[in-house]
């Protein structure tokens, strides 16, 4: 699924990401750990073809980045730090316009829709402009996102943000480990996810992905 052999991100003079060596396969999920700054962000960044690496080779479900990232966008799904969704919108019209971007079809996108709301517990408020709703609510729906096109990799960055218990009970539903998907977790939690991790890389420690 990922294979990353020296993979480095600099920004002028300040290395964000140092020689990083990964792999991960079908249905692994790896574990990314690490101080602010090591250089977590940036990584997930990399795999989710927003970012440039400066050195090294990785190949994600088989394409070769930088070269094939227009091969790979609809094959994974991004949670960010931010929940990336448009204020002004309601939830249901940004996972409206998000299954567009990845062609689903109207019947299609409103039976995953309907599901994914379902799930989250975000049904009744799924009419309402994003920017009404709580920190919890958003990172909801930024869930149901990441998930809509039913991805081949999940790369979340701190996937429990703003979520209560019930909250990331309903989450883990969607994101947690599931047939051969594979996950690539960053968090500052790491006891939450190390029992479900394959590997453990330890950014600003160790370099290099080793079995959890």
């Amino acid at each position: 699924m990922i294979e990353a052999r020296g993979l480095r991100r600099d920004y002028g003079d300040r290395t964000a990401l140092g020689e990083v060596d990964l792999e991960l396969g079908g249905g692994e999920s790896l574990l990314v750990l690490g101080p602010n700054g090591a250089g977590k962000t940036t990584l997930l960044r990399i795999l989710a073809t927003l970012l440039r690496p400066t050195a090294g080779r990785v190949s994600v479900l088989g394409c070769a980045l930088p070269g094939d990232a227009w091969r790979l966008r609809g094959r994974i799904g991004f949670l960010a730090h931010e929940p990336l969704l448009y204020r002004d919108l309601s939830g249901r019209e940004n996972l409206r316009f998000h299954a567009r971007l990845h062609g689903l079809g109207d019947d299609a996108a409103e039976r995953r829709i309907g599901e994914l709301l379902e799930a989250t517990g975000m049904v009744g408020r799924a009419d309402e402009r994003t920017a009404e709703l709580s920190a919890g609510m958003r990172q909801r729906l930024a869930i149901c996102r990441s998930v809509l096109h039913e991805p081949e990799l999940l790369l979340l960055d701190e996937p429990d943000s703003n979520l209560d218990s019930r909250g990331r009970e309903q989450a883990r539903a969607l994101i947690g480990p599931a047939g051969e998907r594979a996950r690539v977790i960053v968090s500052h939690d790491p006891e939450r996810y190390e029992g479900e991790a394959d590997r453990t890389l330890r950014l600003g420690i160790d370099e290099a992905a080793v079995p959890a």
